[in-house]
């Protein structure tokens, strides 16, 4: 049982190499790109890099929403292992206020990219076209679920968040961001109401709503 379970995995994480090996002809270096906290009320956007050798076998990689919190620390490791190159840019909450979410996503993915140790070819993004990037773009939808560069640089940008938001519910304790990572469940809007905002807060996405009013 246990080998047909790992042949099994092994058979659809074959299936997620479909993108790399469409466009490995052509291109050599081919680069996952994804972002992680686009919809939180406090903290940074966070996007993943990641290039990965074609013969590297990460088992259970998947989109970082589809894999327990236990997983993703595990696979966060072994990516940073087994990764040719792979990079994280961060854009805070007061560049986000002042640019939006959406400008603020592009350039942490451009920060990322910029932050490579081996420069790409090829960029398989999810869902995604970054503009002021020179470098060729796939933008594929659900890529995370489709690509294992996807997957991989999504899981590189949701936990490295993670962690910085377990950073900030040490400054912060009154408002759980250890548990919530700052998205806008009811503990959080409760302590908002209680407590007002914190200097991580996405002041722009403080809506009438979260105030209770």
């Amino acid at each position: 049982m246990k080998e047909e379970k790992l042949l099994q995995e092994r058979e659809r994480l074959a299936l997620m190499h479909e993108f790399e090996n469409r466009y490995s002809g052509e291109y050599h270096i081919i680069c996952g790109i994804d972002e992680a906290g686009r919809g939180p009320l406090a903290g940074p956007v966070v996007a993943g890099a990641c290039i990965l050798p074609s013969d590297a076998e990460i088992l259970y990689l998947n989109d970082s929403k589809k894999l327990s919190e236990k997983r993703r620390e595990e696979l966060f490791v072994e990516i940073k292992e087994k990764a040719a190159a792979w990079a994280v840019g961060i854009v805070d909450n007061q560049v986000i206020d002042e640019i939006n979410i959406l400008q603020a996503t592009y350039r942490a993915m451009r920060i990322a990219i910029s932050r490579l140790s081996v420069e790409p070819d090829l960029l398989l993004n999810d869902a995604v076209t970054i503009p002021e990037v020179a470098i060729r773009q796939v933008g594929i939808v659900k890529g995370d679920a489709k690509s294992v560069s996807i997957a991989a640089a999504s899981i590189l940008a949701k936990v490295s968040r993670d962690h910085l938001m377990i950073e900030y519910d040490r400054l912060y304790p009154e408002y759980g961001f250890a548990k919530h990572k700052g998205y806008g469940t009811a503990q959080h809007m409760a302590a908002i109401r209680e407590f007002g905002l914190t200097p991580i807060h996405r002041k722009s996405f403080i809506t009438d709503k979260v105030l209770g009013k």
